[in-house]
């Protein structure tokens, strides 16, 4: 039988045999591109629930440490391998609530709810992944349950042998994975940390010195930014209602006028409105131009040299709310948006579109369920979009929303140029429903490019891509490799052109990109596109990828 005690000297020993061979799941992951944080996540969910667990009186029984577990989890829950990690714990919790002690069936007939738990909450299944281990993990359990049903540790022992024989099959269930000859990350993950588990069922110690990850990312204020000067004092936005006799039509010259007196220029349209941003220090001029296209319905202009003044006490506001993390602010205004992203050019573009609060995180860098459900406690607003920006944030956004008794919808943005498109749709006076469906439309009509650089050596389709060359992904996929970021750039942005048939390319640029590389790269779409394409560029600021390019 196994009580709490056990579950607790499980946990402590899973988060430290994890942490041990955290680098080497990272290295599993056989995709180029810098992401290669499974191992990471999945370390990190893992220690929430030891740091919570060891709380736990030893007295305790184990449906109440199962519970604590997962509550844990949960909240520490990073990325997709750390979200279905948490909804294992989740399943086995439930199966054994109103148990102090649980035999060799109880204990697989919790596996097998954990199994059953996870794979319900992913939309289309892929076999070969940490799904499958756990599957057959339980199933193994559940086998072994029927000769040793009293024994506990046997039957979880069993489960192990069977969460690494499905490991081992792994590598031929996913050809990608059998090409690079290796086993899937997130199951290698979930077998070592069985093995920690049954450590501690045996009452065996773990190496002392194992690393176990404890502190993690905070979530950073829109309003934040750098330490540098300012170029252009005003933030100017407005919305203008088309006309039938206004003098002007064309929102690509307007467009195009806006980036000749200002920078981060943002204009979309359609058959009733225009909607506009940009940086400038004549905001009179913006409205000028603005006007010539139809009725101002909205305008708003901030000097930014004010708010960078009022910078320094509201981070130290900010960080005295994070202190009570989990308090709800109270109701000020119907909506609020909480995007995830990096680079001071992005957060601060975000939150001059009238984002609440960017929550620092992206690619390689997941923030967990609970910094965004600080997030949006703290946003004073009665219902809350999120924005991920990344395909795997987004099962942990979707964990938000019973933990808070805000509203939450979540908008599956896949990347930070998607997320732009998004928060342009969004509508002050529309229903959530009518809100939440316009901003994915918008989001999914926004041609996704990104340039990296590859983080280790690979095969893509027919490219053989080395450890450190340029990478260009065109809507998630490797198109593109070279060592020169302009001209994978260029290449990419020209693809999905043509391939789309885009009239407009945004620049994204980053924090390794100088200014000359930008203007080597505008000036290269220019002259191949003359006029049919407006091309607007933004200092971005962000990690990791050299350019960020929407195409629409």
């Amino acid at each position: 039988m196994l009580n709490g005690k056990m579950l607790k000297a499980g946990i402590l020993g899973a988060a430290q045999y994890l942490g041990l061979h955290t680098a080497e799941v990272d290295s599993l992951n056989v995709f180029p591109v810098p992401d290669g944080d499974t191992g990471t996540n999945m370390t990190m969910t893992v220690s929430a629930a030891a740091r919570e667990i060891a709380l736990v009186p030893d007295e305790s029984g184990f449906d109440e440490a199962a519970e604590r577990v997962a509550s844990a989890m949960l909240r520490g829950a990073r990325g997709n391998s750390g979200v279905i990690l948490s909804l294992i714990f989740r399943g086995i919790a439930k199966s054994v609530k109103g148990m102090r002690d649980v035999d060799g069936l109880d204990l697989a007939q919790a596996l097998e709810q954990g199994s059953d738990a996870a794979y319900k909450a992913v939309m289309k299944p892929t076999e070969g992944t940490i799904l499958t281990v756990v599957r057959l993990a339980a199933q193994k359990a559940v086998e072994s349950a029927r000769e040793f049903a009293p024994d506990a540790v046997a039957v979880w022992s069993a489960a192990l042998h069977g969460a690494k024989d499905a490991l081992a099959q792994t590598t031929s269930m996913l050809p990608v994975l059998q090409k690079a000859g290796v086993v899937d990350a997130g199951g290698q993950g979930l077998v070592y940390i069985m093995e920690g588990l049954l450590h501690g069922f045996l009452g065996k110690t773990v190496e002392k010195d194992a690393p176990v990850i404890l502190e993690a990312p905070q979530g950073k204020p829109a309003a934040a930014s750098a330490e540098e000067e300012i170029r252009f004092a005003y933030c100017t936005e407005f919305l203008v209602e088309r006309s039938g006799d206004a003098a002007r039509k064309d929102a690509g010259a307007l467009r195009a006028a806006l980036t000749e007196i200002g920078d981060c220029v943002v204009v979309v349209d359609d058959e009733e409105v225009i909607k506009g941003h940009v940086h400038n220090n004549t905001p009179g001029t913006v409205i000028s131009l603005a006007q010539a296209y139809g009725m101002l319905l909205q305008v708003k202009v901030e000097n930014m040299r004010e708010q960078h003044k009022e910078t320094g006490w509201a981070q130290g506001e900010t960080e005295a709310r994070d202190a009570n993390a989990q308090s709800v602010a109270p109701p000020e205004k119907q909506y609020g948006i909480i995007a995830v992203a990096n680079g001071d050019g992005v957060v601060e573009l975000f939150a001059e579109l009238g984002v609440d609060e960017v929550v620092a995180g992206g690619q390689s860098m997941n923030p967990s369920t609970e910094d965004l459900l600080r997030a949006v406690n703290r946003c004073p607003a009665e219902h809350v979009f999120i924005l991920p920006n990344n395909k795997n944030i987004i099962m942990t956004a979707e964990q938000v929303a019973p933990l808070t008794e805000r509203g939450v919808s979540v908008v599956q943005t896949r990347s930070v140029v998607q997320g732009v498109g998004a928060v342009l749709a969004f509508e002050e006076d529309a229903g959530v429903e009518a809100n939440h469906v316009q901003m994915q439309r918008a989001a999914e009509k926004v041609q996704t490019g990104l340039v990296t650089f590859a983080a280790r050596d690979s095969s893509v389709e027919d490219m053989e891509i080395r450890k450190g060359a340029v990478i260009g992904l065109e809507n998630g996929k490797i198109t593109q490799t070279d060592a020169d970021p302009v001209r994978v750039a260029e290449r990419v942005a020209r693809h999905l052109v043509r391939k789309h048939g885009g009239t407009m390319i945004t620049l994204y640029s980053g924090e390794d990109i100088a200014v000359e590389q930008t203007d080597q790269l505008c000036a290269a779409l220019e002259k191949r596109y003359g006029g049919d394409v407006e091309i607007t560029a933004i200092p971005g600021g962000q990690p990791l990828y050299y350019f960020m390019i929407a195409v629409e």
